[in-house]
């Protein structure tokens, strides 16, 4: 009997920021897409319409509100609301890049807290659960007065590398887990332990040059002469901190650097900047974001799909979500 033959009521909708992914939740699960009308009218105006009855179902909307960030959000609020007002029973946001997750903070004068403001939004809008992966900061979980799961992908991306040293291809006595950044050090940590490996950290410091222009340099904490470095993050942006990091690693006498990171953000020049990155061996990413036509080959996609699938699935018949990522975390 197939999972849905168990739990008819079980109901998937995808928005138009990532229907890949949302079409492989469903493949994992021998689930189907509910079909809607998603459009914007001539005055740019989102519409929304659902083709069938969603009435007491439980309906997992998959959107990331990756680029363009204000659309993919304004389109996620709209959907959460359609399906609020045709009476399902239970809605979950199931956000696996959540946008504007650098805006946690208010950390100079004037400034909104817009990551506040999202979540704010999503749970006004009728969202009774949130489930995402890889907050930028921690702090975003208890900006929701919903239930908001926040899984880390570090397993899967760990698993990667794993296959690559039963393989042969990666001596395992020669590999640092590197934190990008200071705020990165948990995580690199967290991904170093499971690997045994030793972590470095990379210090990212910001001064004034004689001509009284910011300049940003990168100093290493820890030793990787004759290593394979691995940076550790949760997102790659334009790229430029990343290849500085490869940079100043390959200066302190990394043989190899190679990275990984949840989501693939790449906005701006960053996929020219990484393929042009001749010291950068391979950027390890997920699919929580589409990744543009022209990335370069040397940028590998591990799929959180079947992992999403497998919460989605203890989340609807009620049992433990730490179990999956227990199953996931075993090393």
């Amino acid at each position: 009997m197939s999972f849905m033959a168990c739990n008819s009521k079980l109901t998937f909708l995808s928005g138009r920021a990532h229907p890949a992914l949302a079409k492989a939740i469903c493949d994992h699960l021998g689930a189907s897409l509910l079909e809607a009308d998603i459009f914007e009218f001539s005055n740019s105006n989102t519409f929304v319409r659902l083709h069938r009855s969603v009435r007491s179902h439980d309906v997992y909307i998959v959107q990331p509100t990756c680029a363009p960030a204000n659309h993919n959000i304004m389109e996620l609020l709209i959907m959460i609301d359609a399906v609020r007002r045709a009476s399902a029973g239970r809605i979950t946001a199931v956000v696996p890049y959540y946008g504007y997750g650098r805006s946690d903070k208010k950390d100079q004068p004037r400034v909104p807290v817009t990551a506040r403001l999202v979540a704010d939004l999503i749970t006004v809008a009728g969202a009774d659960r949130l489930l995402t992966l890889d907050f930028h900061a921690e702090q975003i979980q208890g900006f929701f007065n919903i239930p908001a799961d926040e899984l880390t992908a570090l397993p899967i991306l760990r698993h990667y590398f794993e296959r690559k040293i039963e393989a042969g291809e990666l001596d395992h006595e020669s590999l640092v887990a590197v934190a990008a950044d200071v705020g990165a050090t948990k995580r690199a940590r967290d991904f170093g332990t499971h690997l045994n490996i030793p972590l470095v950290v990379i210090e990212k410091r910001r001064s004034l040059d004689e001509h009284g222009v910011t300049v940003r340099s990168f100093n290493v904490i820890g030793e990787v002469r004759g290593r394979t470095a691995i940076i550790v993050d949760d997102e790659v942006d334009t790229g430029t901190s990343l290849i500085m990091a490869v940079e100043a690693l390959r200066r302190e006498g990394a043989t190899r650097v190679m990275a990984c990171c949840t989501h693939p953000v790449l906005s701006g020049p960053a996929t020219e900047r990484i393929r042009d990155a001749t010291d950068l061996e391979e950027l390890v990413v997920t699919d929580t974001i589409p990744l543009p036509a022209n990335a370069p080959a040397k940028i590998k996609v591990v799929s959180v799909a079947p992992f999403l699938a497998d919460v989605i699935r203890a989340i609807h018949e009620g049992t433990s979500v730490g179990k999956v990522f227990d199953q996931y975390d075993v090393s």
